[in-house]
């Protein structure tokens, strides 16, 4: 709710009429996703961990 009246300036109406599909999408420019590791982060876990 915070993102959707917050960030996106949505009305009421406008925030309980969409499916939370279209919500992500909307949301999907304003937050990145920042947890997602970085190539070296996966390149040293496969070292790390290899596939046998």
């Amino acid at each position: 709710m915070r993102a959707g009246f917050g960030l996106l300036r949505l009305s009421s109406k406008d925030f309980w009429a969409m499916t939370p599909r279209e919500l992500a999408a909307a949301l999907g420019p304003v937050l990145r996703n920042t947890y997602a590791p970085s190539r070296a982060t996966l390149d040293a876990l496969m070292h790390a961990f290899p596939d046998r």
